[in-house]
């Protein structure tokens, strides 16, 4: 018997509409939350979605309202609940987004973006040299000059390895041993060295760089660490210079940010991007006397950083070992630092 309605069968007569419907349905991915609609439908962590969006939103504004409130104590109290909040937000944030990004398996790295990793390390950072700071200062400590900036530059590195343990390593993104981040034994000592012998190249292409900027914009950068004209003072630089930073600023920015990005955008625009991004955190709280003045000193600073950061991530890259990044960055830190130093004595 031969069906009076051809497209009703499936096999002789065609292809009903209904049909084709279930059939696009089922090969349309579906949207992912947050990216084309702001639900927390469907969201595995629903919870920390919402946790993220409420306590970033308080938290930055009431940075801001403090921020334009002056320096009295309930703009300084505002300050720091803000500060706590905007914390706990782009925590909360980048955990939710990690999970989401675990459980639909569709992208090279399922971690948190190192964009929300990074703006997250800005508060907590805060918040922690406020918490040891003072009580020091109670207490009689002085942390101005070179011990003030040790202080700043340790909490600074503890807080990117602390964020990098929490948000990537413990949740399951990334190890220790995909970021290239190894034991410190001989053979990381020998990929110090390696590293440590870009330096001089690095700092000789970034003369001409500065020279450059400096006629355009003629500002004048001020040293983190400037010069301290005595010995304690600084041993103390170059340890917070030479030790310190550098190894906080490695993990996050090349064996977290760089690999992560390496794996999303392929290797030449994993580099580029962790480079800007590092130039960017440097002049990210650049200030200056009026605003010409600081958006020179943002541009300079932004520029004479740029050939160090693609140097730091094309040996962090070619030596597969976050040690070689860290000796180039070590020795370009203390080089400059040692000019510095004894630059002002002669003078």
């Amino acid at each position: 018997m031969i069906p009076s309605d051809p497209s009703a069968d499936p096999v002789a007569g065609g292809v009903t509409d209904e049909s084709v419907a279930l059939v696009s349905e089922a090969l349309t991915p579906p949207a992912r939350p947050g990216a084309s609609i702001f639900t927390i439908e469907g969201r595995s962590a629903p919870a920390l979605f919402v946790v993220g969006w409420i306590a970033t939103l308080l938290g930055l504004g009431l940075v801001v309202v403090a921020l334009m409130g002056g320096g009295n104590a309930g703009a300084t109290i505002l300050l720091l609940v803000g500060l706590v909040l905007l914390s706990v937000g782009l925590i909360a944030g980048a955990g939710s987004q990690g999970i989401e990004r675990r459980v639909r398996a569709v992208l090279p790295y399922r971690g948190p973006s190192p964009f929300l990793v990074f703006a997250a390390s800005i508060p907590v950072a805060i918040l922690a040299v406020v918490a040891v700071g003072v009580p020091l200062s109670v207490l009689g400590v002085p942390l101005d000059g070179p011990l003030g900036a040790l202080l700043s530059v340790t909490l600074q590195a503890l807080v990117y390895v602390a964020l990098v343990r929490l948000l990537v390593v413990d949740a399951g993104a990334l190890d220790w041993a995909a970021m290239r981040v190894g034991r410190l034994d001989r053979g990381a000592i020998a990929a110090m060295a390696g590293g440590a012998l870009w330096a001089l190249p690095v700092i000789a292409l970034t003369i001409p760089v500065a020279v450059i900027l400096q006629a355009v914009f003629p500002v004048t950068p001020v040293s983190p660490l400037p010069p301290t004209g005595e010995a304690f003072g600084f041993a103390i630089s170059l340890l917070a210079g030479v030790v310190v930073a550098p190894f906080g600023e490695e993990i996050l920015f090349r064996a977290f940010a760089t690999t992560a990005w390496v794996k999303g955008m392929g290797m030449r625009g994993g580099l580029v991007r962790g480079a800007f991004v590092f130039a960017f955190a440097h002049v990210l709280t650049t200030s200056g006397s009026s605003a010409g003045d600081a958006l020179g000193l943002a541009v300079v600073g932004f520029g004479t950083r740029l050939p160090v950061a693609l140097a730091l991530g094309y040996v962090f890259l070619r030596r597969e070992t976050v040690w070689a990044s860290f000796g180039l960055h070590a020795a370009f830190n203390g080089t400059l630092l040692i000019v510095a130093e004894v630059a002002s004595r002669s003078i």
